[in-house]
């Protein structure tokens, strides 16, 4: 589906200019969550999971250089999260 949209066309959904969109495309530049959510719409894609996988490489990108630290802190936030998930249940209840 891609190659029947010119690179003009995808930019011009996005709002920006097709040098900014060829740069995303590279992978040079990096979309944000609301490019990745009309770029889901464009290609039918399931947003929930565009947005998993752009959520998942930012932060792979923010821990990267970190190792185990990088670990233990993904753990901690898995957790947090949890949590968090879990007393909003409550709340709601």
């Amino acid at each position: 589906m891609h190659s029947q949209l010119p690179q003009r066309k995808l930019a011009a959904a996005l709002d920006i200019d097709t040098a900014t969109y060829c740069k995303i495309e590279k992978g040079e530049r990096k979309a944000r969550k609301e490019q990745v959510e009309l770029l889901a719409s464009v290609f039918e894609i399931d947003k929930k999971e565009l947005l998993t996988l752009w959520l998942a490489d930012k932060v792979t990108d923010l821990v990267s250089e970190n190792g185990q630290v990088a670990r233990n802190a993904l753990s901690i936030a898995v957790e947090n999260l949890e949590y968090k998930e879990q007393n909003d249940t409550v709340k709601s209840i």
